[in-house]
């Protein structure tokens, strides 16, 4: 039988979003070859409907308009966005852009 490869990527939660996730980063544990929107499927999972509603849209596959993720320093947007493949090791951080006070 072959076992599906695991690997650990760390997800950082950064200003609004730590009030959902009520902690600051962890590690997260996923199948080899996921792609972003699969890791955020699985934090969405965690943390319920907060997260859905305000940072990630499981059903749309999209990051809200008011939030970012960035892939080793690198913007999504920049990369292939929620497609983009994560990597053993990967450091992902997610974050509301900087709103004007």
């Amino acid at each position: 039988m072959h076992r599906v490869k695991e690997m650990q990527v760390k997800v950082h939660y950064i200003s609004l979003v730590k009030t959902y996730t009520n902690k600051s980063q962890e590690e997260i544990t996923l199948n080899e070859n996921v792609n972003l929107s699969q890791l955020l499927d699985q934090i969405a999972e965690m943390y319920g409907k907060q997260f859905t509603q305000e940072v990630y849209d499981p059903n749309k596959k999209e990051m809200k308009s008011t939030f970012v993720a960035m892939i080793n320093g690198v913007l999504m947007d920049q990369l292939k966005g929620t497609n983009t493949t994560l990597k053993e090791g990967d450091n992902i951080i997610l974050m509301s852009l900087m709103t004007g006070g």
